[in-house]
């Protein structure tokens, strides 16, 4: 267990900073679910309106080095990908 004042800290701002990372990711896999429904159920208006929400969201959460830009951009290129497949 950490004994000195500045190992408490880092403890207390490592808690912190997981549970916020944790909740961005969370944001992202909520979006992304919704993406897919929209596909799985082959309504491409509603997908495309999703994709703008996965895409804030991402752009958003890599901002904040969450995640890193180009994994961002990655997962944005394999969504747009799926969405092309629906035309």
């Amino acid at each position: 267990m950490a004994h000195s004042l500045s190992a408490k800290k880092r403890i207390r701002q490592n808690t912190k900073a997981r549970a916020r990372n944790r909740w961005r990711k969370d944001q992202i896999k909520q979006v992304v679910r919704e993406f897919d429904d929209a596909v799985k159920a082959n309504d491409k208006a509603k997908a495309t309106e999703q994709l703008k929400a996965v895409f804030s969201t991402l752009d958003k959460v890599a901002s904040k080095n969450t995640i890193h830009k180009n994994a961002a951009s990655r997962q944005k290129a394999r969504l747009s990908k799926r969405l092309a497949k629906l035309a």
